[in-house]
């Protein structure tokens, strides 16, 4: 086994030696391919026959979104040694970003090989990046779990004995059925209005009398 894994590391090797592809590693979400295009070109040498052949955007393997790495295939191993020389350890959106020859792009490594669809390292991370999705993967399902149980506690809260009335509708009955404190009319209070009538009348006849 030993023997092979020097076989395999050799063979690694000389397609390094060669490499006319970089892997881009730490970039922002949001950066775009005419961004690293318009960096990467800095590197390359076209009077030389060289120049960028094609990037690669990493994705995210469920969403089909940007997830934080690409490649970078040039048409000469000088113009990749370039970059890693000129380009790695530099800034783009803000963001450091790292540049490591690759031993060459193949259908399907565009996609994050994270349980969550992106990178490994946005799997575990437990700090907040606001220009790789902010929490890490594991830190929002459990975030997303915790407030799920919150809710269904609440839920059994409110369906439980001595629950509080949603949305205020049974105060508004109850409030209808208490009975108005205002007393209606009732024939009496005719009756006492005609006699205080009649007494007014009786008051005005001695006046005129006078």
């Amino acid at each position: 086994m030993a023997h092979v894994s020097r076989v395999e590391r050799a063979k690694q090797n000389d397609l390094l030696s060669k490499s006319t592809t970089l892997y881009i590693g730490n970039l922002s979400f949001y950066t775009t391919e005419e961004q690293i295009y318009e960096l990467f070109t800095k590197c390359a040498s076209p009077e030389d026959g060289g120049g960028i052949k094609r990037i690669i955007m990493g994705l995210d393997r469920n969403t089909r979104t940007p997830c934080g790495f690409c490649f970078v295939e040039y048409y000469t191993h000088a113009e990749a040694l370039a970059s890693m020389k000129y380009v790695s350890g530099t800034k783009l959106d803000e963001r450091i970003i790292r540049c490591d020859l690759d031993l060459g792009y193949k259908e399907g490594r565009q996609f994050g090989r994270g349980k969550s669809g992106g990178q490994v390292r946005d799997e575990h991370r437990q700090d907040y990046d606001p220009g790789r999705g902010g929490w890490g993967a594991q830190a929002q399902r459990l975030e997303a779990e915790r407030r799920r149980e919150v809710e269904e506690r609440y839920a059994d809260a409110q369906e439980g004995p001595g629950a509080v009335a949603g949305g205020g509708g049974d105060w508004k009955e109850s409030e209808m059925a208490v009975p108005s404190r205002k007393r209606g009319r009732s024939p009496d209070d005719e009756g006492d209005n005609a006699r205080m009538g009649h007494h007014r009348s009786r008051d005005d006849m001695e006046v005129e009398r006078m």
